[in-house]
């Protein structure tokens, strides 16, 4: 058990509770996958909240059932998925910075809307940084509260340094509405010719069901089946967003704890929007696949960058 610190103590957690900050880059020739907070746009707007830098560390919330106890009078910021979250017994919505007292309970039940909430500090959470992020990726043992990859856990104390600038509130045209069947915008890729005409169209105008088998490192989808008329490939690299089809024909997308190298055949890859978007989707949600292109996409991307300009 870690010794409690001057912030918030974990009294209840689970291995969906990771700290996770911008992510990890420069590093895929060496194997290591990025990391970095699910719904970046969600894990920006915390930061923004309390005048952080827009990189900085916060708890990456996955379903809720989590539970602090507040060793410190502060101001923090929650935003993203609702996941029943309470100030001893008050509710707390997201999308707003709260006050916090010394003793107070913080808790996270369960989702709302959305399946991931982000906790963020003055200054953003203390952590040990490898390899230039403190970003939680369990399987390669890196990062996280302890630099070893590992969720918070029960005795985990978190801690940060400064103090909260002024109050910011969240524009409300910017606070995002979790519906139940998003249309997820997808960049084509260069196998895209190699699929069947018939599995392009239902591609891209077929509902598709989000799996049980969803994690950080990826999300397959259930629906029609796609065949490719590519025999095999020679392992490439894999962007975040990646939609690749294997041979069962349902696509996997790819997010930021995927393998740096593959060799399945890909219809494209999310824009970073849709990826942000994909992560407050739970299994049994449904989705639809959307086409456009890179031009369009860079233009979307700058509008909303623009933001926190």
């Amino acid at each position: 058990m870690s010794a409690i610190g001057n912030g918030l103590r974990v009294l209840r957690s689970s291995p969906f509770i990771q700290l996770q900050d911008a992510g990890r880059f420069g590093v895929r020739h060496l194997g290591v996958t990025q990391s970095g907070a699910l719904d970046w746009i969600a894990h920006r707007w915390a930061n923004w909240l309390l005048g952080n830098p827009l990189t900085a560390a916060v708890v990456e919330i996955t379903l809720g059932n989590l539970e602090f106890e507040c060793t410190r009078d502060a101001t923090l910021a929650v935003t993203g998925a609702d996941l029943g979250a309470r100030l001893d017994d008050q509710t707390l919505l997201p999308w707003r910075s709260f006050s916090v007292r010394q003793g107070q309970r913080l808790s996270f039940a369960t989702p709302r809307q959305g399946a991931r909430a982000y906790l963020a500090a003055p200054g953003g959470f203390k952590a040990p940084l490898v390899l230039g992020s403190c970003a939680s990726m369990r399987r390669e043992g890196l990062g996280g509260l302890h630099g070893d990859g590992r969720p918070l856990a029960v005795g985990d104390a978190l801690t940060w340094d400064a103090e909260a600038a002024a109050a910011r509130q969240m524009p409300a045209a910017c606070i995002p509405v979790y519906e139940d069947a998003p249309r997820l915008q997808v960049v084509l890729g260069a196998q895209i010719g190699d699929f069947r005409g018939q599995s392009l169209f239902d591609a891209f105008n077929s509902e598709w069901l989000i799996d049980q088998r969803a994690d950080r490192m990826g999300i397959r989808l259930n629906g029609p089946q796609l065949q490719c008329q590519r025999g095999s490939m020679i392992s490439e690299g894999i962007p975040l967003g990646a939609v690749q089809v294997p041979p069962d024909g349902q696509p996997i997308i790819l997010l930021n704890d995927r393998q740096t190298i593959g060799g399945y055949p890909r219809l494209g890859a999310l824009t970073p929007q849709a990826v942000a978007r994909l992560a407050q989707c739970l299994p049994g949600q449904s989705l639809w696949l959307q086409p456009t292109t890179q031009d369009s996409a860079q233009r979307s991307q700058r509008r909303l960058l623009a933001q926190w300009q």
